[in-house]
């Protein structure tokens, strides 16, 4: 299959799960519209990925596949020599009776993606012994604090120098405290503008609080230095 008939076949899957939603949906009242990555939000990740040439990409929850659909499309427009999608979820079968993944599949990913039914503290230290280097990575697991801190403690170690890593939620205060610390003790630096054009929300859903966009890009420093321990800063 060309390149450009991969593409309309991811986009295709893309487009009718936007529209119509998945073909299966647990029993929670709009499960599908609270969980899943908005469309939009879903091009900007796309869009972000192409531009940074992306081989190698991790993602940290699968749900419904709009975000795992996305860095798909991304990795088939780029068509890099050896594209990998490393996915973690462990609810994807017991939970979401492997809907994303079988979204995957439809839409021709499956030869790339490859996923891990664990949880991501456990893939993740895994993945890291196997000498993984990813490109970047996308968080949207759980959003308990010491979970994303953990989730992000092992994404340094496999996420290159210099590489990518978007959250999803970054309204919510456990994981906006999370990456917080990193960005002050680590190096690490937000990219503005990335989600600018993406949904708002307030941040811990107050309405009373700032709007700032629901997704956040940061790029890892250069080099992977370990500041001394004198030198902490809250976060």
């Amino acid at each position: 299959m060309r390149g450009d008939e991969r593409q309309a076949r991811v986009r295709e899957v893309r487009r009718r799960l936007a529209q119509s939603g998945p073909p299966w949906t647990r029993e929670h009242e709009r499960d599908f519209e609270t969980v899943t990555l908005p469309e939009r939000d879903c091009d900007l990740l796309r869009d972000l990925l192409i531009s940074d040439r992306v081989e190698t990409v991790v993602e940290v929850g699968l749900a419904y596949g709009s975000s795992a659909l996305a860095i798909g499309e991304a990795l088939v427009t780029i068509d890099p020599p050896h594209p990998r999608h490393i996915i973690v979820d462990p609810f994807q079968q017991r939970a979401y009776a492997n809907v994303g993944w079988d979204l995957l599949r439809t839409a021709g990913l499956d030869s790339t993606a490859r996923l891990m039914c664990a949880w991501s503290s456990i893939a993740l230290p895994a993945l890291v012994t196997d000498g993984l280097i990813a490109d970047a990575a996308f968080v949207d697991g759980s959003h308990r604090f010491h979970e994303v801190f953990v989730d992000l403690y092992f994404l340094r170690k496999i996420v290159r120098p210099g590489g990518l890593i978007v959250m999803d939620d970054d309204w919510t205060p456990s994981v906006r405290t999370a990456v917080r610390y990193y960005e002050r003790n680590l190096g690490w630096a937000a990219i503005p503008d990335a989600f600018t054009g993406g949904t708002l929300r307030n941040i811990g859903d107050d309405p009373a609080a700032e709007l700032v966009p629901r997704c956040r890009a940061i790029r890892l420093p250069e080099s992977m230095a370990e500041p001394p321990f004198e030198q902490f800063h809250p976060s």
